[in-house]
């Protein structure tokens, strides 16, 4: 099962998609695409690190190449986040660079082969106007191909806003 979990900033999109995580069996892997860049985010990173493994999650930092990671046994695995997975293939050296968008979704193609369920979170895009600065409209244009690509393989779509999740593909389980 591919379940694809969007939402604006604090929307509650990443605590929905982890308690539908909680209500699987084990294993549960939680792939973290959050790049360390100092002290405040290993910190950060770590705090993160024990809140899941109380929860019985088994942590896999991905912040880049995703189609490298290989899951020890199947189960269900939740990807947080896409718009981080996105930005560090984009714009980090080691990174994909213009064909971000594609690594991404062969990476989500060998991911979803190796679980019983996969949950990803990505965010909204377009939803905050339409002049950006910068190169931000080259990262939003890769994480919409990615987003509308995914949700096209998905089999549930949800959408949280407000802590309340509108389901678009699929049903709430």
């Amino acid at each position: 099962m591919l379940t694809l979990v969007l939402g604006g900033a604090a929307s509650g999109k990443s605590e929905y998609a982890e308690a539908l995580v909680l209500h699987s069996a084990l294993p549960r892997y939680y792939l973290a695409t959050m790049q360390v860049w100092d002290a405040e985010c290993a910190a950060r990173v770590e705090k993160h690190r024990k809140m899941r493994a109380a929860k019985q999650f088994k942590t896999i930092e991905c912040p880049l190449h995703l189609e490298t990671v290989h899951l020890p046994r199947r189960g269900t695995a939740l990807l947080e986040d896409l718009g981080n997975l996105t930005a560090n293939e984009l714009y980090d050296p080691a990174g994909a660079g213009d064909a971000a968008a594609e690594r991404i979704l062969q990476g989500l193609d060998a991911l979803a082969a190796q679980c019983e369920n996969l949950v990803i979170v990505s965010n909204e895009v377009f939803s905050g106007g339409a002049d950006y600065a910068g190169d931000t409209d080259r990262y939003l244009l890769a994480l919409a191909q990615v987003n509308n690509a995914l949700a096209a393989r998905a089999d549930a779509v949800v959408r949280v806003m407000c802590g309340v999740p509108v389901y678009y593909k699929g049903v709430e389980k």
